[in-house]
């Protein structure tokens, strides 16, 4: 009740409703995304294999909007594939009802350093996706 609170005090009514969309959007696009070709890595709360599964399913009824993907080709490879997207926009910020991507060994990581970024699994080539409420098959299509 208190997210739903929060939720409508944020988007409205109309978008708080559909806040679930996004967490179904994102199982699709995890999975979908899993074995792409060009990924060499995706992190998602919302699969087994996440590191932290055990405790994501303790803490948490749902999974997550946030995935990070490992493009290959490193900040040029992520930058290509940023710039290709349509309907995603590029944003130094995540959260919003629109689907959002970033890259954060650009803007929130910058400061502190390749080997840092590297010790907290952050490489040149991860991007962080953010869904919206667009529709599943328009996100899918674009990534």
């Amino acid at each position: 009740m208190v997210l739903l609170l929060f939720t409508l005090l944020v988007f409205g009514a109309a978008p708080a409703w559909a806040a679930d969309l996004p967490l179904l959007t994102l199982a699709i696009d995890a999975d979908a995304l899993h074995d792409h070709p060009r990924l060499q890595g995706l992190t998602y709360p919302g699969r087994a294999d996440h590191p932290q599964a055990e405790l994501i399913r303790r803490q948490m009824s749902g999974a997550s909007t946030m995935i990070a993907l490992d493009v290959q080709g490193g900040k040029e490879g992520a930058f290509r594939f940023m710039n290709a997207l349509r309907l995603i926009r590029i944003s130094n910020n995540l959260g919003d009802a629109k689907s959002l991507i970033t890259h954060p060994a650009t803007t929130t990581h910058q400061r502190i350093g390749a080997a840092a970024r590297a010790e907290l699994g952050i490489s040149d080539g991860m991007v962080r996706l953010s869904c919206g409420l667009e529709h599943p098959d328009d996100v899918c299509e674009d990534l």
